[in-house]
């Protein structure tokens, strides 16, 4: 789980991210999203429920990770972020085709 992070604040630094779950999804069915991370803790959990089904349906890689907090820090704003999607990569490019090989 602390890749996914990792990847995150890579991706934010050298590439383009978009933050929470209407941004999320919107770019996941646009096709733009290349990972999807979100949070375990997101209550309540329709917010995100719907996430891996899309992303499974879209083929695009998707990790829960353990903390909403930890997300936020991640991907750069003071507060929780409940999802969030690479829509580039940059520098993050290789660990998220490894991880659709999982």
């Amino acid at each position: 789980m602390a890749d996914t992070y990792k990847i995150i604040e890579t991706a934010r630094r050298t590439g383009k991210i978009e933050k929470g779950t209407n941004e999320v999804t919107k770019a996941i069915e646009r096709g733009t999203a290349k990972f999807v991370a979100y949070a375990k803790d997101v209550e309540p959990k329709e917010i995100v429920a719907h996430l891996p089904v899309l992303c499974k349906e879209k083929k695009v890689p998707c990790e829960e990770v353990d903390s909403k907090k930890k997300l936020g820090i991640a991907v750069g704003i003071p507060v929780s972020a409940s999802s969030v999607a690479v829509i580039e990569g940059g520098d993050a490019d290789k660990e998220i085709s490894s991880s659709k090989n999982k």
